[in-house]
């Protein structure tokens, strides 16, 4: 039977909630929240990332559909912050069991020909005078954009940078580490949630080039210093790639590298393959960019052994790059480098120039 019906049979049923798919709740203490505000109904207030589409209504027409309240806005955009006495709820809520099997006991919740459960459900509740609530005292999430999903793809969120940023794109938001070499700065830049599923997704294409100076991928067909790899094009995630570098590396680029204002574009954005009996290092050259970034994928020690990046100029090298962690340095004249030989595994890195 449906939930809220088994929880009205079970005595020991304290709460009914309800979750729905496009839901993503960040917050591990909501449900201690809601229970903790001890209403009869009650919701987290959520939205989708940018927008006034939320899971609550603050008024309604004579018709009983939606109308905007005048403080509706500044309960979404948390200027205004409480708990708030609505006539509409939807997607995520908490109901005390005890609601269910006294005032909400006799009636088919959800089920009312001609009109959407969600509906059918808020009327129902409001015509048996209990009060619906919702909060956003606490951050607890966002509703997901779902249209765009391709569920075709193996990990779909990696594409929701646009839509659901907070949800798709796994970016760490930490300081900076520090300086291992002359103007070379390291950073967190991914969980290691997405590393594994862009490798995973690289892996899954499976057309990894085959290191060598003739590149059909480049207009003039020539690579100067090829590596085995897999340009973020080739999967289509280019565009998620630009916006990623635009919101979350041109910050840091300008915090970095003072007076230097990042256009944020490349055209070479590739995940690199590094093994012994492939292409285990790759000799010294300088980068087409101004600055590069340099991901690192997977973890030394347990997927692979050696590997780094060496420059010349300074005799300095970084070899114990964490997962997840992006290195940052300028790409033409002073920073010449080269890559140390991968000896044991696969060494994977996520690479981009960055304004050629």
């Amino acid at each position: 039977p449906p939930s809220d019906l088994a929880c009205r049979k079970d005595l020991d049923c304290e709460f009914f909630f309800s979750l729905d798919s496009d839901v993503a709740l960040t917050n591990p203490d909501t449900l201690r929240i809601l229970m903790e505000e001890n209403k009869s109904v009650i919701a987290p207030m959520l939205s989708k990332h940018g927008k006034l589409w939320s899971n609550f209504w603050g008024a309604l027409s004579p018709e009983g559909f939606y109308s905007r309240s005048e403080d509706y806005i500044e309960i979404v955009q948390a200027k205004r912050v409480g708990l708030w006495n609505v006539p509409y709820i939807s997607q995520v809520y908490l109901v005390k069991g005890s609601v269910l099997r006294s005032k909400l006991s006799h009636l088919n919740l959800f089920v009312d020909q001609g009109m959407d459960p969600d509906m059918v459900f808020c009327k129902n509740v409001r015509d048996q005078g209990v009060f619906m609530f919702v909060s956003n005292r606490d951050e607890f999430g966002r509703l997901v954009a779902s249209s765009n999903f391709n569920t075709s793809r193996l990990h779909p969120d990696m594409w929701q940078i646009f839509d659901n940023p907070l949800v798709g794109t796994h970016v760490v938001s930490a300081g900076l580490e520090g300086e291992p070499c002359p103007d070379v700065y390291w950073f967190p830049a991914f969980s290691k949630k997405m590393c594994d599923q862009l490798v995973e997704t690289m892996e899954d294409y499976g057309v990894w080039s085959g290191g060598s100076h003739k590149d059909e991928r480049l207009s003039g067909g020539y690579e100067n210093v090829p590596t085995v790899d897999i340009h973020m094009n080739q999967i289509g995630f280019e565009k998620e790639w630009l916006k990623f570098l635009k919101d979350y590396i041109a910050p840091v680029t300008e915090k970095l590298y003072p007076g230097y204002f990042p256009k944020a574009q490349a055209i070479m954005n590739f995940v690199v393959r590094y093994r012994p009996d492939e292409q285990p290092s790759l000799r010294p050259h300088h980068d087409s960019s101004t600055f590069t970034i340099n991901i690192a994928l997977n973890r030394k020690g347990v997927d692979y052994e050696g590997g780094g990046c060496r420059f010349l100029r300074y005799d300095c090298k970084v070899e114990s790059p964490r997962k997840g962690w992006s290195f940052m340095h300028p790409g033409r004249l002073t920073h010449y480098h080269e890559g140390l030989p991968t000896t044991r595994g696969t060494r994977y890195i996520m690479v981009s120039f960055v304004d050629p």
